[in-house]
């Protein structure tokens, strides 16, 4: 078999709400999508199902369709056991414990006719679930490293039992949960967040997110440290024969710089102008993106900018293109008169605002065989052939290197399965500082 050949659905189990019965809808599954992000902080499913007949008994001992016998009003879970269609393509389980049962969150597409219907069922984790009825009131010290804070958060009041990967960090930070939901709070760190590997000019910038096997508070420049995954190839011919499953289908980019944009966020440059409520002072720093690039990992080479005038004394990196204010958090935490920091927004925020904002800077669509091996945060190699040479074993220099999955799609219906994936990185060339 090939990895684009259909996989074979294994289980596919539909509970009601209230757990009293069930119903396999693995024969009228016409579509499967699951869909992961570094930006999301839950898996996401869609399951396009048609039946006909009836196939659920009602209250009354009456066989009904599936949407008015279970009935279908959200809330329901299903377990989902996809086998992979190659020995190296795994596939994916969400049958072997309760705990990673998807969770519908809703029904749309909803059609139905004499001995027919149709419908989409829409799935989250459970955890997502949980989240909508969960809320963080609690202080946080400010003794706390914010991965202390994240292991809290997600084990007392998500609840959950999967795995988790959470990168150290340096910096502490105090804060009261404030009734917030508690995607909101880890999302909300995650941008507070310095490495603890990080030097005093390094790089901030974490993301939280989830995958199938894990929940993930990573630095980026961890994530951009990982070795390339899976090797990738777009090209007509195969180089082996038997390695179709290692070619792209087909690739769009969407995004290949855009300095306006780059410029309006801040970040080449920018002012911080930070209000202190105690001494009415207003501390000023001036991020520039050459600050810290040394220090930094790039998936491909390091930035380099246009110059502003003529002897190129100036870049862009040189101008401030943005003015950010805010409040220090200075004396606002401790117990008492106090005039200690909480937490030092010069070390972090700017430095973040950069990884942020130039992780964009390259942006592709690409679509695979189905490889269930890949996770959103992976980093991948793409090989491009260069269009002006009739030699396949040349790849475009610029186009062509390491991309990290920002997001992904695997794709399963009866035709085939693929993987569609969109891939950023936050500059060009084939070889990067990413090591």
């Amino acid at each position: 078999m090939a990895a684009i050949d259909a996989s074979i659905y294994e289980e596919l189990l539909l509970e009601s709400a209230d757990r009293s019965k069930s119903v396999d809808i693995s024969l009228g599954a016409t579509s499967i999508d699951y869909y992961e992000d570094i930006f999301s902080p839950t898996i996401t499913a869609k399951i396009q199902v048609y039946t006909t007949g009836n196939a659920v008994a009602g209250d009354g001992g009456e066989l009904q369709t599936i949407y008015n016998g279970l009935p279908l009003r959200g809330g329901e879970r299903v377990a989902m056991k996809i086998k992979g269609n190659t020995a190296d393509n795994p596939g994916l389980d969400f049958s072997s414990d309760q705990d990673n049962y998807f969770y519908v969150s809703g029904i749309s597409n909803i059609i139905s006719k004499t001995q027919k219907e149709t419908f989409t069922l829409n799935l989250v984790s459970r955890e997502c679930i949980t989240n909508e009825t969960s809320r963080v009131g609690r202080k946080f010290p400010t003794t706390l490293q914010i991965s202390e804070s994240v292991d809290i958060i997600l084990k007392e009041y998500l609840a959950t039992n999967k795995e988790i990967e959470i990168d150290t960090t340096q910096n502490t930070y105090g804060f009261i949960g404030n009734m917030r939901k508690p995607f909101t709070l880890l999302t909300w760190l995650a941008a507070k967040s310095v490495p603890e590997t990080s030097s005093d000019d390094g790089t901030a910038g974490f993301v939280f997110f989830q995958t199938k096997d894990s929940y993930k508070f990573k630095s980026l420049d961890d994530l951009i440290s990982q070795p390339a995954k899976e090797i990738y190839t777009y090209t007509e011919v195969s180089k082996k024969e038997d390695d179709h499953d290692h070619n792209i289908i087909n690739y769009r980019t969407s995004r290949n710089e855009d300095i306006i944009e780059k410029l309006r966020l801040g970040a080449y440059a920018s002012n911080r102008v930070f209000y202190n409520p105690l001494n009415f002072t207003f501390p000023t720093k001036t991020f520039k993106i050459e600050d810290y690039a040394g220090n930094s990992k790039n998936l491909g080479k390091e930035i380099s900018l246009p110059p502003l005038t003529k002897n190129g004394d100036e870049t862009l990196g040189d101008l401030p293109s943005r003015v950010i204010t805010q409040i220090l958090d200075v004396g606002t935490f401790e117990v008492g008169v106090s005039t200690a920091s909480n937490a030092d927004p010069m070390q972090y925020q700017s430095q973040a605002l950069m990884r942020y904002n130039t992780l964009f800077t390259q942006t592709l669509n690409i679509t695979v065989p189905s490889n269930t091996n890949l996770s959103a945060g992976d980093i991948i190699e793409c090989q491009f052939p260069l269009s002006s040479t009739e030699n396949a074993n040349e790849y475009d220099p610029e186009q062509s290197g390491l991309y990290m999955i920002k997001e992904l799609c695997h794709h399963f219906e009866p035709g085939g399965s693929w993987t569609s994936l969109k891939v950023i990185r936050d500059t060009f060339g084939r070889y990067g500082t990413n090591t």
